[in-house]
């Protein structure tokens, strides 16, 4: 990898951290464009604390660019820090990695994070990491029913992606004695079995079932 003149490595690494979002999504480009491992550690420190989105998803980017060596070692310890942006961000980046081999370094204890944009980054990254795992399966099967919609639509997703393999676990979860589990079971079974299913108009008819039987 060709290494950017140090005068340049400089202005990228500050202007990573400007108050203006739009010179921070410069120097993010910037840096993907003409990746140097002196880029690596300052893109995932920023990360960690970046506010606005369109910058976060270019961190990542360039990010992918780097090489690898160097910068998984570094997101994995991301994994483990107190900032819930810093392990949801690193999450994220993993995942659009790519590499299967990384999730056996990826802890279990993150699929039920109890921040849920970790624990939803940990869903996506479990699809794209480690499809149809069992391991993984039991597990967000204990999440069934968690949050609002959208994080119980997530959490149905990634059940979608591990496959159907996990579809017995899904059933058994319709017996459950809480009634948000049994309509998330439901609502996620239909939408294992055909993905292009409304998933709202099924939790609310999952839900209303559910209140039926219940009375």
């Amino acid at each position: 990898m060709t290494r950017t003149p140090k005068a340049q490595t400089s202005t990228i690494v500050v202007g990573l951290r400007a108050t203006n979002a739009q010179l921070r999504l410069r120097a993010a480009l910037a840096s993907g464009t003409s990746p140097d491992p002196e880029f690596v550690a300052a893109l995932i420190e920023r990360s960690a604390v970046e506010p606005d989105f369109f910058v976060r998803d270019m961190l990542t980017w360039a990010l992918t660019r780097h090489d690898p060596n160097d910068v998984v070692p570094l997101l994995i310890g991301e994994l483990r820090s107190s900032p819930p942006q810093a392990r949801s961000q690193a999450l994220h980046t993993l995942s659009k990695i790519g590499d299967s081999s990384i999730w056996g370094s990826v802890p279990s204890s993150l699929l039920t994070d109890r921040d849920d944009e970790v624990a939803r980054a940990a869903w996506r990254a479990a699809v794209a990491l480690a499809p149809e795992s069992s391991e993984v399966a039991a597990i967000l099967v204990t999440q069934l029913g968690r949050g609002n919609d959208e994080m119980q639509r997530s959490l149905s997703r990634a059940f979608v992606g591990i496959g159907h393999d996990s579809l017995n676990l899904i059933l058994r979860a319709q017996s459950s004695d809480d009634p948000d589990v049994r309509a998330h079971a439901v609502a996620t079974e239909a939408l294992m079995r055909d993905p292009d299913t409304g998933f709202a108009d099924s939790l609310h008819e999952a839900r209303r079932t559910v209140a039926l039987k219940g009375r």
